[in-house]
């Protein structure tokens, strides 16, 4: 591997498309920033039947884009923490804060780099959140199940959703309703890239930053890294649905929720659009007391 296919230049690459991105994102109907400004949670009903209560707990949001859904769980009266490598994200997260009213912290740091960043911090999180859209920026997923679990009080609980990564591997460009393999499913030492100046979140924008690199990680592989972490999975769940057009041809069933088009009138549940996963950290053993000398 040459010196130019160094983790920097994709990670350097993606930031960059991501500092630009976040002023398109909070200003598009996507995100709709005022109806959360008004009162709107920006989280799924499965996040919170998932994750559960979390009102006096601390919970650390890696990943967490400019902070929304940071922000929600604030609301419900969690302690939170959100890790960004965009400092644009990290800078608008901390403005919503404050006109919001709410008591947050946002941090810039990558994300392997994190224990370092807030190294005051290691073990001492009841939940660490990450959802979707996260685990595919990512080229090595031990390495962040082991990040994961370093925040992690003993007994605390990781929670992710995020796309399926069969989803990732699907052909995007074929004919309405057609499940043809493309991409590599399993983690690759080399990611997938991509180039264009369109946004997801806001199809009139023309971005200036076009590249972006990505990585799939098998199911096998997410909870594999989660278990060898030291953590104990309490379920995985897989949705067919998901929230977000992930292939061009999903349909929107009802307002935020895309499904596979119909068959003769019958949902097509052929695909798992998503997962859910909630892992408990293991205690650490207490170290054996030294025998008494003799």
């Amino acid at each position: 591997m040459s010196s130019l296919d160094l983790p920097d230049r994709y990670r350097e690459a993606n930031r960059a498309r991501w500092d630009e991105s976040v002023a398109i994102h909070a200003a598009s109907d996507f995100y709709r920033v005022d109806d959360f400004l008004a009162g709107e949670s920006k989280l799924l009903k499965l996040d919170l039947d998932e994750v559960g209560d979390v009102a006096g707990k601390s919970l650390l949001h890696l990943q967490c884009h400019f902070g929304l859904d940071t922000l929600s769980w604030a609301r419900l009266g969690a302690e939170v923490v959100g890790v960004d490598f965009s400092p644009s994200a990290v800078q608008t997260a901390r403005d919503l804060a404050g006109r919001a009213n709410l008591s947050a912290e946002f941090v810039e740091s990558e994300l392997y780099a994190s224990p370092d960043v807030l190294a005051d911090r290691l073990g001492t999180f009841d939940i660490v959140y990450v959802n979707l859209g996260a685990l595919c920026w990512l080229p090595d997923i031990a390495g962040w199940a082991r990040v994961c679990a370093r925040f992690l009080t003993d007994g605390g609980a990781l929670y992710v959703r995020d796309v399926h990564p069969l989803t990732q591997s699907l052909d995007d460009e074929t004919a309405s309703g057609e499940l043809r393999l493309r991409y590599p499913y399993f983690e690759t030492e080399r990611p997938l890239h991509w180039s264009g100046d369109g946004d997801y979140a806001d199809a009139s924008a023309k971005m200036a930053h076009q590249d972006s690199y990505e990585w799939n990680h098998s199911l096998g592989e997410i909870v594999t890294a989660v278990i060898d972490a030291g953590c104990r999975i309490e379920f995985l769940h897989e949705q067919d649905w998901t929230v977000y057009p992930a292939l061009p041809w999903l349909v929107e069933t009802e307002r935020g929720v895309w499904r596979l088009p119909s068959r003769d009138g019958t949902p097509d549940r052929r695909l798992p659009l998503m997962f859910s996963l909630r892992a408990t950290k293991a205690a650490t053993p207490p170290r054996p007391s030294a025998p008494p000398s003799r």
